[in-house]
């Protein structure tokens, strides 16, 4: 098992492509505590996590914007288990509207919850990990990390800014052996992009079928969506690489969506 014993944080993980990366985790041995600002649902997909692979899993409330509340949900994850081993950076939400038209309070809402949250969080199990001499922690990027999209203006800063974040902590961590980097998914067919199938098709004036034909698949090689079970294969593969070689990098799963 490739994270037996190891202790692993992941946020926004209730649901979607962070409670996939839960499950892997503890499909490989972790003991997985699922932070996130719904604690009866994270309630749940830590009794389910349980049942299923025998292994340990905690509900943690976390509103990643609030420092009080990273601090002490951390805090209780170490309380509980000793250490923090893995970080996974997931939380995110998403809004569209043209430039024009996106409210201020959308905007900071927006770079509050991507990168505030990763800032927070890391800032937060950093010190456990130095203590320890390892840790790795992983930031939910996207193609938009790289990429830029009508409509997203916030969620396309916040993405290219984790970037820039993770090169920062990669640099200062490296030599007290933690490692830092981002997945950059495509899309992946969660109620998060569901929500803006609709909402893009009436900002764009083009019927939902197109939105998901052209605008979000229409560039990969297959006319495929990217999966939660891709991302979570992903976010393993750097929860469990060794050694500093791999650290402040970013890698793309799109379907070709984008290439570099």
């Amino acid at each position: 098992m490739k994270l037996k014993d190891k202790v692993c944080i992941v946020t926004g993980a209730a649901s979607g492509i962070g409670n996939a990366i839960a499950h892997k985790y503890a499909a490989e041995g972790g003991k997985v505590a699922i932070a996130d600002i719904k604690m009866e649902a994270a309630q749940a997909a830590a009794d389910g996590i349980a049942a299923r692979f025998g292994t340990e899993a905690m509900a943690v409330a976390m509103d990643v914007t609030s420092e009080e509340q990273v601090n002490a949900g951390v805090q209780s994850v170490v309380d509980a288990w000793g250490t923090v081993d893995v970080l996974v950076s997931n939380a995110g939400i998403q809004i569209v509207n043209p430039i024009e038209d996106f409210a201020f309070a959308d905007w900071k809402k927006m770079l509050a919850i991507h990168l505030d949250g990763a800032f927070l969080t890391s800032k937060a199990v950093i010190p456990h990990m130095y203590a320890q001499g390892s840790g790795s922690i992983i930031f939910m990027g996207s193609v938009h990390s790289k990429e830029a999209s009508k409509l997203k203006s916030a969620y396309v800063t916040a993405k290219h800014g984790l970037l820039g974040l993770n090169r920062v902590i990669a640099k200062e961590a490296g030599p007290r052996g933690v490692r830092t980097n981002v997945i950059c998914p495509g899309f992946v067919r969660t109620p998060l992009v569901d929500k803006q199938i609709p909402e893009q098709s009436r900002e764009l004036g083009i019927p939902e079928e197109e939105v998901i034909a052209k605008v979000m698949l229409g560039q990969t090689v297959d006319a495929e969506f990217t999966t939660v079970e891709d991302i979570a294969e992903v976010a393993l593969f750097f929860a469990a690489f060794q050694t500093n070689a791999l650290t402040g990098q970013s890698l793309v799963a799109s379907h070709g969506w984008f290439m570099e």
